[in-house]
C-alpha cells in the first residue's frame, strides 16, 4: 500500500485531489481543520470508488499539531511511511497593502509557508530514508506574477516556489522529487468572490479551470512516471502570461 497525504483536502483542489489519487491507488490520508463534515464527504467519495483513506485532522501552522498526529500515524503505521505529500492548504485574506492588517499578513503566510514547512520536514526523512518520494506543493499565478489586493497571498505562494527549488536540490540524490503546480484561475470556493466572467476575457483558452484538471498534473507528479522531474514549476492556468 502507498500512502499520500493532502493538507486542506476537505474542500476545492485539496478534494479533487485527494480523490484522484484514491483513483490511483494511493490510501489517502485527508487533511483537514475545521470541516469535519466536508472531510468525511470527500473520504466516502473515496471509498465510493472503490478507494481507501482516513482523516486527519490538525492546523498545518501549528508545529505541534503536525507533529503529534503525524506521531500517532507512524505509531498505528510501524511498517508503513507516506509517500506522497500533497501541501495543499492555504487561505485568502485580500486586501490592499496599506490597509493591511498583521493578522492578514500573518495568517496567510503561517498558513501556507510554515504548514509547508512543519509537515514536509516532518515527512520527508522517511521518504529519503526509503529513497523514494514525491512532495508536490500548490502555489499560484498570484505566485509567479503577483496580484493587486494579495500581497500577502502573492508573498506566500513565491516563498513555496524558492523553498520548493531549494529543497529539490537538498533530496535529489535520496530519489524524492519535490515540484510545484501553479493554478491559475479555478472553479474552487477560494474564486467564488471573483468576477469569473471577466476573467475568462483575458484567459486565452476562454475558460476557468476545473480542480480535477489540476488534480490530473498532481497526479502525474506523485507518479513514477515524473521520476525524472524535479525542481519544477508547472503552469495550470489556460495560456495567462
Amino acid at each position: 500500500m502507498k500512502y499520500a497525504l493532502v493538507t486542506g483536502a476537505s474542500r476545492g483542489l485539496g478534494r479533487a485531489i485527494a480523490i484522484r489519487l484514491a483513483k490511483d491507488g494511493f490510501y489517502v490520508i485527508v487533511n483537514y481543520n475545521h470541516s469535519e463534515e466536508a472531510a468525511r464527504q470527500v473520504l466516502e467519495a473515496i471509498e465510493q470508488s472503490g478507494g481507501c483513506g482516513e482523516l486527519m485532522r490538525f492546523d498545518v501552522s501549528d508545529a505541534a499539531a503536525v507533529e503529534a498526529a503525524v506521531e500517532a500515524w507512524e505509531a498505528a503505521h510501524p511498517e508503513e511511511y507516506i509517500s506522497v505529500l500533497v501541501n495543499n492548504a492555504g487561505i485568502r485574506q485580500d486586501n490592499i497593502l496599506v490597509f493591511m492588517t498583521d493578522e492578514q499578513w500573518h495568517s496567510v503566510l503561517n498558513t501556507t509557508l510554515d504548514g509547508f514547512f512543519y509537515l514536509t520536514r516532518r515527512l520527508v526523512k522517511n521518504m529519503m530514508t526509503h529513497r523514494n518520494g514525491r512532495i508536490v506543493n500548490v502555489s499560484s499565478v498570484s505566485g509567479l506574477k503577483g496580484m493587486p489586493g494579495q500581497c500577502n497571498y502573492s508573498a506566500a505562494k513565491a516563498g513555496i516556489i524558492g523553498a520548493s527549488k531549494a529543497l529539490a536540490q537538498e533530496v535529489a540524490k535520496r530519489k524524492v522529487t519535490v515540484n510545484v503546480v501553479a493554478p491559475g484561475f479555478i472553479e474552487t470556493d477560494m474564486t467564488q468572490d471573483i468576477p469569473l466572467d471577466e476573467i475568462k476575457r483575458v484567459v486565452p483558452l476562454g475558460r476557468i479551470g476545473k480542480p480535477e484538471e489540476v488534480a490530473s498534473l498532481v497526479s502525474f507528479l506523485a507518479s513514477d512516471e515524473s521520476a525524472y522531474i524535479t525542481g519544477e514549476v508547472i503552469s495550470i492556468n489556460g495560456g495567462i502570461g
